[in-house]
């Protein structure tokens, strides 16, 4: 009995390795792939609640650190190691805690609440280490971060629906061709 569960810590754990060199790797072709710097960090987060499902959240959790260090050390687009480590690489983590919540309303307030703390967070992260002065985001009297914040918020809809039938396409197709049942 004592091996089965040394087996299955081991795949969990190379699993999880698995996981985190690919996220790493989406991180890096941003790079070299335009339309990366949106596009390829919601992959990398999107895989991390395959490491949930399979070891858990500390797994997980430790996947996101490690993938995040790395990319801020290693990938050449910091904007979208920027979008990873702020938002896009933690909530598919966060999700599955978020989703426990009984109440749909409350659920989605909690989620909205993250994801704008995060946004705009990120915002005055970018403006700190970018250097940007705050008065050249504002266009024909409209100040632009809130218009990209609100769009953000209806792409955010789009993105939790997104991931949850990812998710729900990984435990019923893919998880079985993994055998981890």
């Amino acid at each position: 009995m004592k091996s089965n569960k040394y087996i299955k810590k081991t795949y969990s754990l190379a699993f999880s390795s698995v996981i985190a060199a690919l996220s790493l790797v989406f991180l890096l072709v941003t790079a070299v792939i335009p339309v990366g710097t949106y596009a390829l960090p919601c992959i990398a987060g999107a895989i991390l609640a395959a490491v949930v499902l399979e070891s858990g959240y500390f797994a997980a959790f430790t996947v996101y650190v490690v993938v995040s260090l790395l990319s801020a050390l290693l990938a050449a687009d910091k904007e979208a190691v920027l979008y990873y480590i702020a938002f896009l690489g933690f909530y598919p983590i966060l999700k599955g805690l978020l989703e426990r919540i009984k109440s749909r309303l409350i659920q989605y307030i909690a989620k909205f609440s993250v994801f704008n703390a995060c946004m705009v967070a990120a915002f005055f992260v970018s403006i700190s280490l970018l250097s940007v002065p705050k008065e050249s985001f504002e266009l024909f009297g409209i100040y632009l971060p809130w218009a990209f914040l609100l769009a953000g918020n209806v792409i955010f809809i789009i993105y939790d629906i997104c991931l949850t039938r990812l998710i729900s396409q990984y435990i019923h197709k893919w998880r079985e061709k993994l055998k981890f049942r």
